[in-house]
């Protein structure tokens, strides 16, 4: 295993929490080594994570006896099973995905770059209790064939084929999500139609 995928993770992890992405111990982070996966420990916080202490596990579990992965390892195993593209998959608690999803709404069409998650939506998996299988299954039958997705009453979740890829997506999104709330007090946003998404995702193939 290469040394600096684990400082990748570090490195992602510490900027959720420069950019307020994070708090505390929240959100957590991983990254596709094979058929396994290397992800932040319990408890983890931006200042005191360090590479030795991430966690090598299969994708399905269990985790290897002593160690402490997130309590969401199994929710991150799921979008590596249905997305064979994921490279690195970032969690987080966000304030304005997390405001949206706790409404249990996605994040529609009202901005072209929403195609860049590969869709006409971003959408919001149904809610189930944090760290459980019913959470897992939950994303793996939302986020096939996107980059993204919201939980329900809890953050939302990215994936990219690199690390630097998935933080970038992730504050993107973050970034989308804040300026469709910001929307709303002067009128819901105009939402584009299923043909002009079509236009923006041709463009993006040659982008």
């Amino acid at each position: 295993m290469s040394a600096t995928l684990a400082e990748d993770v570090v490195t992602v992890y510490q900027e959720l929490g420069c950019q307020r992405m994070n708090s505390g111990s929240s959100g957590n982070v991983s990254v596709r080594v094979g058929e396994r996966m290397l992800i932040t420990p319990t408890g983890a916080t931006a200042e005191s994570l360090a590479a030795d202490q991430l966690v090598l596990m299969p994708f399905a579990g269990p985790p290897p006896d002593g160690t402490r992965p997130s309590s969401e390892w199994s929710m991150h195993g799921a979008v590596y099973e249905a997305c064979p593209e994921a490279g690195c998959v970032v969690h987080t608690h966000a304030d304005a995905c997390t405001a949206l999803a706790c409404r249990g709404e996605g994040l529609p069409a009202f901005h072209y770059m929403i195609a860049g998650f590969g869709g006409d939506e971003v959408p919001c998996a149904p809610y189930a209790t944090f760290g459980t299988p019913s959470l897992a299954d939950s994303v793996r039958k939302t986020i096939p064939g996107l980059s993204a997705c919201l939980l329900a009453n809890h953050g939302m979740i990215v994936h990219g084929r690199t690390p630097k890829a998935a933080l970038a997506a992730a504050i993107r999104l973050e970034t989308l999500a804040r300026q469709y709330l910001l929307s709303g007090p002067s009128g819901r946003p105009r939402i584009l139609t299923t043909a002009e998404m079509a236009a923006v995702r041709e463009r993006y193939r040659s982008y």
